[in-house]
């Protein structure tokens, strides 16, 4: 199999063209071509050698994952389903807001860490995505988007990207709050990560990356030294009994050593809060107690929260939060002078939460795989 550039980070690509006997600058051409232009087709490569051209065409690809279903909501929310080979399909959407664009991408097909209410985490673990197609997602919605700069890459087109990789952006924020968990992904993730953050291919700000984590704290530490972006945490409980029941991995890693993990990534991290992940759920986590309790949690940790509306699939056994006691849970957080902000419930339509669509068409795959199976034994 060809190798598939978009693995490739700039050091990466830049060892990667020295086994070639290709100077350095090379790498950084078509790192722009590929992730400022969004360029897949050598040929068109015009300021790279042609005899460069020509290695490149017969040993590598730009392989992306491909488009299963693209669908828009009413409210401008765009969700694209992806192959990612052997019945395995991950999601990714884009939601427009009136001063950001905010791309949400998946790291994993399915999930290992099985929280109580996600529906991904109930299809289980296949495999971690390569670099590729972490970065294939955002490379996938950009060229949907017309977000690539130029469509011929022109030398205007370049100047401007070089001086202002900023304007007229169409996504201008990266949240990995997909399906998956990023850091039980560490190292393709954080490859994708220099892409983002690199000037040469996304070009984004630290503050404008999100990593969203359950709370794997060797990871956590991790990501501060090597890749410090802006950090959110599913935290969705106030105590550890709590917590253990809905997000399991709280049994290996509980709140208290949390806690001083997220005061530790706050030493290197680009914004000055975590931000916390709470998803409501009807009579299990949104009592005025509960709400109270995380208060006493947090209090030595600089955060903000974000409170979710639970997203229902079939057979969660749990229900949304009535939005009376939504609206309550927030205001005790905010008169603790909490920044709190209640996430709107976007796309409705094109079946919002996360993983559901991609499950169904993994139910379909394996039904499939079962029939297949049956008409052969009944054939034999």
């Amino acid at each position: 199999m060809k190798q598939n550039l978009l693995d490739f980070d700039a050091a990466g690509l830049t060892a990667w063209f020295a086994g070639m006997g290709e100077k350095p600058f090379r790498a950084k051409q078509v790192l722009r071509w590929l992730h400022q232009f969004g360029e897949d087709d050598f040929e068109q490569m015009s300021d790279v050698a042609r005899s460069l051209r020509g290695c490149l065409a017969e040993l590598a690809e730009v392989r992306v994952p491909q488009v299963l279903r693209d669908a828009t909501a009413a409210d401008g929310t765009r969700k694209w389903l992806l192959d990612v080979g052997n019945g395995n399909a991950v999601e990714c959407v884009f939601i427009p807001e009136e001063n950001r664009g905010t791309l949400c991408i998946s790291t994993q097909a399915g999930c290992a860490l099985d929280c109580a209410f996600c529906s991904t985490g109930k299809q289980g673990f296949n495999r971690n995505l390569m670099t590729g197609e972490v970065i294939g997602q955002l490379w996938r919605a950009k060229k949907a988007l017309g977000d690539f700069r130029g469509a011929g890459g022109g030398a205007a087109d370049r100047r401007t990207a070089e001086t202002d990789l900023s304007a007229d952006r169409i996504i201008s924020n990266v949240v990995l709050m997909g399906m998956g968990e990023p850091l039980a992904n560490f190292e393709n993730v954080v490859t994708a990560l220099h892409l983002m953050l690199d000037d040469n291919a996304y070009g984004l700000s630290r503050r404008r990356v999100t990593v969203s984590t359950s709370g794997i704290l060797p990871a956590m530490d991790r990501l501060r030294d090597e890749c410090p972006v802006s950090l959110a945490v599913s935290l969705h409980a106030p105590n550890d009994a709590l917590r253990d029941r809905l997000v399991p991995i709280n049994r290996k890693y509980p709140l208290a050593e949390l806690m001083a993990a997220c005061r530790r990534y706050l030493e290197k991290s680009p914004r000055d809060f975590i931000t916390f992940e709470y998803v409501l759920l009807d009579g299990v986590n949104d009592s005025e107690e509960h709400a109270r309790e995380l208060i006493r949690l947090v209090r030595d940790v600089p955060c903000k929260f974000n409170l979710i509306p639970f997203n229902p699939f079939p057979a969660s056994g749990f229900k949304r939060s009535p939005a009376l006691r939504v609206r309550r849970f927030a205001e005790i957080l905010m008169q603790a002078r909490i920044i709190t902000t209640t996430r709107k419930t976007r796309g409705e339509d094109i079946d919002a939460a996360c993983g559901q669509l991609a499950g169904q068409v993994r139910d379909r795959t394996q039904r499939r795989e079962k029939r297949t199976i049956t008409i052969a034994e009944a054939a034999s």
